[in-house]
């Protein structure tokens, strides 16, 4: 049996925290600074802390050992965090924290439609009720 720490929802409940610690932090720290900007200041910090991570685990390699494959679909990934990022600060600079914060989780509810659309995944009846309910709760906590 693994630990908990060890178990896919350990991280994911850890990773919501750090998400709702970001919304609020960047919130704050966008006031004065334009959104652009702000984002590479949290990227390059992303990056360094990653590349630490990374280096004392023992995890590094080269990039070439990687697959053409891999290194194409992290690329595209990459590209669609810097874009989500962008957008993200914008929002917060434009917007309430509380309200921006709900409509960026409606990721989740995109997440299971590609999912089951590109992966084949499969979702019960009760999973796309808990979709649903995502994504209502999403613009209830949105809108004024």
């Amino acid at each position: 049996m693994k630990t908990l720490a060890g178990g896919w929802l350990f991280w994911a409940l850890l990773a919501a925290v750090f998400a709702a610690a970001t919304a609020i932090l960047a919130k704050v720290g966008v006031k004065d600074t334009p959104s652009d900007l702000a984002t590479l200041v949290r990227t390059l910090v992303v990056v360094a802390f990653a590349g630490l991570i990374v280096a004392v685990s023992g995890q590094w390699r080269s990039f070439g050992d990687m697959s053409p494959r891999t290194l194409v679909f992290l690329t595209l990934s990459g590209l669609a965090t810097g874009a989500s990022w962008l957008c993200y600060f914008r929002a917060l600079k434009l917007g309430e924290a509380s309200r921006v914060a709900p409509l960026d989780k409606l990721s989740v509810v995109l997440v299971a439609i590609m999912g089951v659309a590109f992966l084949g995944e499969q979702l019960s009846w009760k999973n796309w009720l808990g979709v649903a309910l995502i994504a209502g709760g999403a613009v209830l906590v949105a809108i004024r």
